[in-house]
């Protein structure tokens, strides 16, 4: 095993943090890191906090961080920050909002770029989740990028998916369009002291509701139903019963800045993964998490293996398909065949 990675699974921060750096810079050695932990993975909770800018993201993940301490619990955080498209650079500004918990030995915050990854995550995010995970950390919580409606990389990489909204971020129109919305497990309205909460409250019900519906019409098993009916079930977080098919998001009103309505939210959370654990239809989407993580690397290793491969043939290509000698079309399917044909 790797020096590092047996100090990972000690808890060193030193190590822990120099892991995340050589994954996040991708050198040789991060590989073999991973290989070495992956069978001490599969013990942590991965929570996922994403939502619009401006929503509160941070400020909510740093009590979620005071919640989940007191309940004796280590908590690591991925903050992810959007890289400037001009300069490459990123502020790292998320885990400024979480600094009173630095000098806790139970908490462990990283900020990572996106360096111009989409779906609101960087690349690195999802090894980073395994590094916390070997170290034994309990709780693993990734904030995203402040995202749009379709970016939706957070509900591969995370086992429960926290969907933070605020008073005057949209209308019902918003609320229902498909995207992020449909992934969430557990909605949080945040700054729920504010004018227009309820409204926002009432717009989630609704998107939750019609995506029942929907559902239930086309004989789909994935998705929101709700049990019973929306309103005010709903709202005080009535969640689906355990072997129950389907889950139903609870709506948790939350005040971060005061740190009003964690217990409720944190509670919800936690019914979230009991589901995960406890019913068929929560495990086989875990196995569908894995799988399609697994696809994901696939088609990355393919591609870099493409692109060394034929990048001695791709300039004469570009050049043919520029001269209008050959259409890109054609030109991708003669160069997967000659790709297929070094095996």
């Amino acid at each position: 095993m790797h020096e590092i990675a047996e100090r990972v699974l000690t808890g060193d921060p030193r190590a822990i943090a120099r892991a995340l750096r050589w994954i996040d810079d991708r050198v040789p050695q991060a590989e073999e890191i991973l290989r070495d932990l992956f069978p001490s993975t599969g013990k942590a909770w991965v929570i996922g906090v994403t939502g619009n800018p401006g929503a509160g993201k941070s400020t909510l993940c740093d009590r979620l961080i005071e919640a989940f301490r007191k309940r004796a619990l280590k908590v690591a955080v991925i903050a992810v920050d959007p890289t400037s498209p001009y300069t490459g650079g990123a502020i790292l500004g998320d885990r400024i909002r979480m600094s009173r918990h630095a000098t806790d030995p139970g908490v462990f915050i990283r900020s990572v770029a996106t360096r111009g990854h989409l779906g609101g995550l960087s690349r690195s995010a999802r090894d980073m989740v395994r590094i916390l995970d070997a170290a034994g950390y309990d709780i693993v919580i990734v904030e995203t990028v402040g995202v749009g409606q379709d970016e939706l990389e957070i509900t591969r990489t995370a086992h429960s998916t926290l969907v933070v909204m605020a008073p005057g971020l949209g209308d019902e129109v918003q609320a229902i369009k498909a995207g992020i919305m449909e992934t969430a497990d557990v909605f949080a309205v945040n700054k729920a002291d504010k004018d227009g909460a309820d409204a926002t409250v009432r717009d989630i019900e609704l998107m939750i509701a019609l995506g029942g519906e929907s559902l239930v019409a086309v004989g789909k098993i994935r998705g929101h139903v709700v049990h019973g009916g929306a309103g005010e079930a709903a709202a005080h977080g009535v969640v689906a019963p355990v072997g129950a098919s389907h889950w139903t998001p609870p709506i948790s009103r939350v005040v971060s800045t005061r740190g009003v309505g964690f217990d409720e939210l944190v509670a919800a959370l936690e019914s979230h993964r009991t589901w995960l654990t406890e019913t068929t239809a929560g495990q086989e989407r875990r196995r569908a998490r894995l799988a399609e993580e697994l696809r994901e690397t696939l088609r990355e290793a393919l591609i870099e293996a493409a692109e060394h491969d034929l990048a001695a043939t791709m300039d004469l290509v570009v050049a043919s398909v520029a001269a209008r000698e050959t259409d890109p079309y054609t030109a991708t399917r003669e160069l997967v065949e000659k790709f297929r044909a070094r095996f």
